[in-house]
């Protein structure tokens, strides 16, 4: 199933074609819980539940969105349920769980995921993209820092 507002950046080749292409990124899932654990001593690092996925970067999305594969392999808790609108304009219920660690290369963030039911794409979308100071380059199709390779973040 895909998944409503995948991002596609537009560039222009050497031969002047527009082209459009869909940005992935590798990112590393923790459960967050267990990385608590590990600092109070109650768990040992190599014990802490994470995958390591090829995300969809999605701006248009809001949160992070994984499957419920994912969700059971994280270890994750569930906080509540809503209904999301997904690429077909269907409405259907999601699970909203507790906070997941998002680690791409030396950034990380947190934030609950979404999980939706038999999602194909795991979706990297615009909350953790901000808590890791992240842009789309859409003439490399790649992310990118927002301040370069140095983090920085806007506090209102």
């Amino acid at each position: 199933m895909a998944m409503a507002g995948v991002l596609k950046s537009y560039y222009t080749n050497f031969g002047g074609v527009i082209a459009m292409g869909t940005v992935h990124a590798e990112i590393t899932l923790k459960n967050l819980a267990d990385e608590v654990r590990v600092k109070d001593g109650h768990l040992k690092e190599e014990d802490v539940r994470s995958i390591t996925v090829q995300a969809v970067v999605d701006t248009g999305a809001a949160s992070l969105v994984i499957n419920e594969e994912q969700c059971q392999t994280l270890g994750l808790g569930i906080q509540e349920e809503r209904q999301a609108r997904v690429a077909d304009e269907r409405w259907v219920f999601c699970k909203i769980t507790e906070a997941v660690e998002i680690h791409w290369k030396n950034r990380r963030t947190t934030c609950p995921a979404m999980v939706i039911p038999r999602a194909e794409t795991v979706l990297l979308g615009a909350i953790p993209l901000e808590g890791m100071d992240l842009m789309v380059n859409p003439g490399k199709q790649e992310l990118t820092g927002v301040h370069g390779d140095e983090i920085k973040f806007l506090v209102l």
